[in-house]
Parts: C-alpha cells; sequence; structure tokens
C-alpha cells in the first residue's frame, strides 16, 4: 500500500530578493519623489493663496471708482439717467468691473446709440456717447406702434414731441423708406411740397402726403416710369394746373405713364396731362 507524503516547499532565495525589490520601488520607499511632490503641492497652495489675496485685495474699496466723465456733449440723455446706468452696469472696482457690462448698460438708455467705456488710472471711468438722431416717426405696418428712426435709417424707441415727418412701411424697411423720403423731399423742393407723411405699403406701393394736405399716389415703380421721373413731372406741370382747376385739390395720382389725375376736395376728378 502507498504512502501517501506530505508535500512540502520551500522559499527560494529569489522570491524573498523580489518582493525586497518591490519594497524598495514602492514610493513610500523613495524619499526624492516624495521630496518632489511635497514641492509641487506647496507651489499649488502657494499660487491657489497668492491669487486669493490678489482678488481679495483687488476687491478692496480701495480701488473704486471716485467720478465718472462723459466726454461727449450731450443733448437728449438727462444726468438722471446716466446715475442710473452707472448704478446698474457699474459692479465692482477699478479692476473688477466688466467694461462690456457697463457698457452694454449705457447702450440700453433710449436715445444712445453707441457708448464706448475705459478705464483712466487711478479711479476715473470715461464715457462716450453716441446719440440717436431723429430723422422721422416711424409707423410699423405690422403692429403699428410710433417709433422712431434716426439719420442711419434705424428704429429705435424713444419719446419725442419734436416736428418730424411720418414714414410707414413694412418691419424692416426703415432705412429704404428713409432714402426714399429724402428723394422725394428734394425733388418737391422746388415747388415748396413739405412732406409730412411718407406710406410704403406690402404691395410696394408709395404714397406720399404734404403738408398742406395734399396725398400724392405715386404708386409701384416701373423701369419704364420711375418714381423720380413721375414725381419731377408732377412738380414741373403742378403750379399751372393747380392753378387751371381753382379747386382745392385732396389727391393727386400719379400712376399714370403720361400724366396725372387728381381728385378734388369736392369729390369730383379731373386728369391732367403733360
Amino acid at each position: 500500500m502507498a504512502e501517501h507524503q506530505p508535500a512540502f516547499g520551500s522559499r527560494l532565495p529569489g522570491a524573498r530578493q523580489a518582493r525586497d525589490g518591490a519594497q524598495s520601488n514602492s514610493l513610500w520607499h523613495r524619499p526624492e519623489w516624495l521630496n518632489r511632490i511635497a514641492d509641487v503641492l506647496l507651489l499649488g497652495a502657494s499660487v491657489a493663496l497668492g491669487y486669493a489675496a490678489m482678488r481679495a485685495m483687488l476687491a478692496m474699496p480701495l480701488f473704486g471708482f471716485r467720478e465718472v466723465v462723459v466726454m461727449s456733449p450731450l443733448s437728449q440723455v438727462t444726468t438722471a439717467q446716466l446715475e442710473f446706468a452707472a448704478r446698474s452696469g457699474l459692479r465692482g472696482n477699478f479692476f473688477s468691473v466688466s467694461l462690456e457690462e457697463a457698457r452694454t448698460a449705457f447702450e440700453k438708455l433710449p436715445w444712445v446709440r453707441r457708448a464706448e467705456v475705459r478705464r483712466v488710472w487711478p479711479a476715473t471711468l470715461e464715457i462716450k456717447l453716441e446719440e440717436h438722431v431723429a430723422a422721422a416717426y416711424w409707423r410699423s405696418g405690422e403692429s403699428g406702434d410710433t417709433r422712431l428712426v434716426n439719420q442711419q435709417g434705424e428704429v429705435f424707441t424713444a419719446a419725442s414731441n419734436a416736428r418730424l415727418p411720418t414714414l410707414s412701411g413694412p418691419e424692416g424697411s426703415a432705412a429704404q423708406v428713409l432714402a426714399r423720403y429724402r428723394e422725394f423731399a428734394a425733388l418737391l423742393a422746388p415747388a415748396s411740397g413739405v412732406t409730412a407723411a411718407l406710406t410704403y405699403s406690402q404691395r410696394q406701393a408709395w404714397q406720399l402726403r404734404l403738408e398742406d394736405g395734399l396725398v400724392i399716389e405715386l404708386g409701384r415703380d416701373d423701369a419704364k416710369a420711375p418714381l423720380a421721373f413721375r414725381l419731377a413731372r408732377f412738380v414741373e406741370i403742378w403750379p399751372r394746373a393747380r392753378a387751371q382747376i381753382g379747386t382745392p385739390v385732396r389727391v393727386a395720382d400719379l400712376r399714370y405713364p403720361t400724366g396725372f389725375a387728381v381728385q378734388l376736395a369736392t369729390a369730383s376728378s379731373n386728369k391732367a396731362n403733360p
């Protein structure tokens, strides 16, 4: 009967050497690595503390603005409006204030078209404002709201009681209508016709209303008989035609290729030919 002998094992010297080598290669047994890591951590902590200290120092009231200087002459923007914009847009001090937020706050004022803001050491904020210059009242054909249009053809909202012409047209057509108004006003000047209103319809038809109440129907532009040509022809003929008619005219219809028709205030109509 075979006897089962217990199995015996022995640890070889090579196994102990491998274990000792692994321990010697571990992080905790490499002082130079530990020193480097400690230096990196110390440097990071120093940078963080320095940044925090700098932020705290820059936020001190010592660096607050002592004056806000407006560098441009103003005719529409009031001191109260400037103070309101400064309170709402100037957050922080000389170093921490956001110039973009400050610029936006001033450009929200009704009559301000563009604003420039800059710091001036040690405690001054300089502001340059460009105001809107109103050219006419603007009435959108869709909404019917009355706003203003500036010299650049941009629509803006502000209160005004100035005596200005009224322009009307589809949303987004203010610049085109303003350009046409200037063209028509120049053509009417020799006849002393002052334009009170110009309307541009959704059908691309134009209508003028003069200060004396005369309505001029120009209709749509036509390559064979452009609007400027029709209006210039009317201005040339109108003084003689008005004298011949002798009755107040309510409407002059220029949509004819060779002349124009008039509607009298008495509701009868005549047609004048060049």
